[in-house]
Order: structure tokens, then sequence, then C-alpha cells
């Protein structure tokens, strides 16, 4: 008698949940878009380094495969899977692969919409590793270019972001904490603050200039910061699939992971295909 009741208690509560949410299977957008500024996000397109012969490469995507939508407010459950890479450009349109960086994850997002402004939070899960490749390699003298050999880089973590969006302006914070490195000369948290601002159909319908800003704080042996400034044009809606031309500006530890203890100081421009 009492499995009986406990199994039609349970119908009654699964139907009302159901009544009162609906899932989708592979959403079209996602749930938590991409923070502008911040380099670990996944991105397809070029950024050409002003005033040397360097090229960054980024390969990616994010999905989720799932959504739950309640009310005014959305979960999400998906999967990153990226590269960035860093090429050299030499004369006749050759673009020796230097370095290459790879992260698999999975995610979750929540998210609450109201009318003028919403709230929610990015959690993630990830590894990455970094390797060398050909094009780091002199033939000439047979030996690794500037005297830097391959050394094993990787990284395992949890991040969560949570975020504020008024209007066109989106301000977050970010909390990372390493479960796992190679080599082990890193403090296990990062911390990171930003924002973006897209001012939406400014130009014309779905074009919209935007400018970001992302400031990390991370410890290799001891603490240092990293900037990234970036603006530029958006084709489509703001937080959502488009395309964008951008330059940006970046100071601090390489974005690369068998860079991880050189200090960078650069401009870029670029495009970039968002997803």
């Amino acid at each position: 008698m009492r499995i009986k009741i406990f199994f039609i208690t349970l119908i009654l509560i699964t139907s009302y949940t159901f009544a009162q949410t609906s899932f989708e299977w592979f959403p079209d957008n996602l749930n938590i878009h991409p923070f502008t500024a911040n380099f670990l996000e996944p991105k397809t397109g070029f950024s050409f380094m002003l005033g040397k012969s360097a090229i960054r490469l980024d390969i990616g995507t994010s999905s989720d495969f799932i959504s739950y939508y309640k009310d005014n407010s959305v979960f999400s459950f998906g999967a990153d899977l990226f590269t960035y890479t860093r090429l050299r450009g030499e004369k006749e349109f050759h673009f020796p692969v230097e370095t290459i960086d790879y992260l698999f994850g999975v995610n979750a997002g929540y998210k609450v919409i109201n009318k003028d402004d919403e709230y929610g939070a990015r959690f993630r899960l990830s590894h990455i590793s970094a390797h060398f490749v050909d094009g780091h390699f002199d033939y000439a003298i047979y030996d690794w270019r500037n005297g830097r050999i391959p050394r094993v880089y990787s990284r395992e973590f949890i991040e969560l972001f949570p975020y504020y969006k008024y209007r066109g302006v989106r301000v977050y914070a970010g909390l990372t904490y390493l479960l796992h490195t190679s080599p082990k000369v890193f403090g296990k948290g990062i911390y990171q603050f930003g924002f973006d601002y897209y001012a939406h159909d400014l130009i014309a319908c779905n074009v919209s200039p935007f400018a970001a800003f992302d400031f990390k704080l991370s410890k290799i042996k001891s603490f240092t910061g990293s900037n990234i400034l970036s603006a530029g044009i958006k084709f489509g809606k703001p937080f959502s699939k488009g395309f964008t031309i951008f330059a940006s500006y970046f100071s601090g530890s390489s974005i690369h992971g068998e860079y991880f203890d050189y200090k960078e100081n650069y401009g870029t421009i670029g495009f970039n295909i968002d997803i």
C-alpha cells in the first residue's frame, strides 16, 4: 500500500512539474552567451598581432544539449570543445603552427530574464592541455626556436561566472579553482571581472558597436594581472549569433600554455564568427 501511495505521489509531482516547465533538446542559441573579452571562450576566427609576424587562430564551439524553461528562468547543460593556436606568418602564404592549446569540458548555465535586465551564472568543468607543434622547430639549426623546448602543460579546473545584464551592458565576475596542474607552479585560484557593452541598432538594424574589458588575477609563483580590452562592430543581435570585426589590446602572461611564464604586450585586429 505504501509503495502505491509513493508512486501515485511521484506521478502527481512529476505531472505538476512538467505542467509548469518545458524543456528543449539542442536549442538554437546558447543560454549564456560567451563573455566577449574573456579569451577562454569558444571562438571561430583570426586575430592578427600588430607589429608581429604572428596570428592567433581560434576553432571552437560550445553547445547546449538541453534547456529547461520555467516562468522567466532558464537552466541549460552543454559542452565546450575548442582550440586556440599561434601561427607565424611567412612569405608565400606560409603559416607554420608554433603552439596549440586544447580545451574540452562541460558547462551548466542558469539565468532569470526580466523586462529590462537579466542575471545568472555559468559553471564549467574543463581540461586544457598545450603543445608545441612543428612550426616551432627550426630545421636550419635543428633545434627548437628561441631555445624553448616542449614541456608538459595541463590543467583541470572548475569555474563560476555570475553576471548581471541591463539592456546592452553586462558585467561579470569570475572565480576559477584549479583542481590539478602540471607543472605545479600555479596558485589554486584565478579571479576575474569584466564587462561587455553593445549599442544595439545604433548604426543600423542588427549592426552594433561594442566594447569589452576583462581583468584576470592569477598566481604563477607570485600574483600577476592580465588585461584584455576589445572594441569593434557586431553584425547580428547582441549576445547571440553573428559576425564581429574587432581590435583588441592584451597585456599580461601569455594565453598559451607553453608560454605560461612569458609576458606579452600587443594589439590585434581580427574577426570572429559568434556562436
